[in-house]
């Protein structure tokens, strides 16, 4: 009898070991593909591009914050590059003036998160 209850502990141990590493493995996969394909850019004619840079209070931390708002950012349309320092609390973005604009960055950066938490102010181009 002790000896069927070890098989069967043993059984059930597997099976379940198995079966989180086959779903660990889907979400790994998942992260993958995520990260493996960055957003193409369309190149910005040389007489559309604009460069501007804004205060954004709110951050708390670098990686959540600062990484996230930056990530927002890049995923436009029309964006060509975009960095947030979280030390100086700013944001520089380089994107298409005939696609983008300082209103819709303003709320793209507003919105990250719960929508009240960052606020964009200073903004210059």
């Amino acid at each position: 009898m002790k000896f069927t209850k070890t098989i069967a502990a043993l059984a059930i141990a597997g099976l379940v070991l198995v079966s989180c590493k086959k779903e660990e493995d889907k979400n790994l996969a998942n992260i993958k593909s995520e990260t493996a394909a960055p957003k193409e850019h369309k190149p910005i004619a040389a007489e559309n591009v604009q460069t501007a840079s804004f205060e954004i209070e709110g951050m708390t931390c670098a990686m959540g914050c600062a990484k996230t708002i930056e990530k927002e950012l890049t995923d436009l349309d029309g964006v060509e590059k975009a960095t947030v320092d979280f030390e100086k609390k700013t944001a520089t973005v380089t994107f298409d003036k005939t696609v983008q604009n300082p209103e819709s960055l303003t709320k793209t950066v507003q919105g990250t998160g719960d929508g009240k938490t960052y606020k964009v102010s200073n903004f210059k181009s």
